[in-house]
């Protein structure tokens, strides 16, 4: 039976743009914690490590925006008021040169447009695998005031 994705690790990252391209993380203005007043496009650029015993197995993963409290962020859409969830999945396969116990890489990047998220507040991207998470499963970020 596969480990449980507890047993996987996960690096995020924010930046302004990324892509993913022959199985890297092509990272532009990465690094940073602050946006705005004005809204801005934004992508989280992810690494996760998936232990080898869990190679070829299939996972869904989601990723959430949350408020300072910790509750979705709800945007408009053409369908009203909706929460900022996007989820996929992944697979992770084991290379047949790779040295059997190593961590399988899968890298993972999702690209925002401008999101109009309200000024001076506090949020935090928040990842889950398989319906779990870890604590250190989060990148959080802050909105300026307007000057």
């Amino acid at each position: 039976m596969p480990d449980s994705p507890s047993k996987m690790k996960l690096s995020m990252l924010l930046c302004d743009s990324a892509q993913v391209a022959d199985g890297k993380l092509y990272v532009l203005g990465g690094g940073w914690s602050f946006v705005g007043p004005d809204p801005a496009p934004m992508a989280i650029a992810a690494k996760i490590d998936v232990p080898w015993t869990d190679g070829e197995s299939q996972h869904h993963w989601t990723l959430e925006l949350t408020d300072e409290d910790g509750g979705p962020v709800w945007l408009p859409t053409a369908n009203g008021n909706e929460a900022l969830i996007v989820s996929g999945e992944f697979q992770a396969y084991r290379p047949e040169d790779l040295r059997p116990g190593t961590p399988l890489d899968v890298p993972l990047v999702v690209n925002f447009g401008p999101l109009p998220l309200e000024s001076g507040k506090r949020y935090q991207w928040r990842f889950t695998i398989d319906g779990e998470s870890d604590p250190e499963w989060f990148v959080g970020f802050s909105t300026r005031s307007p000057q």
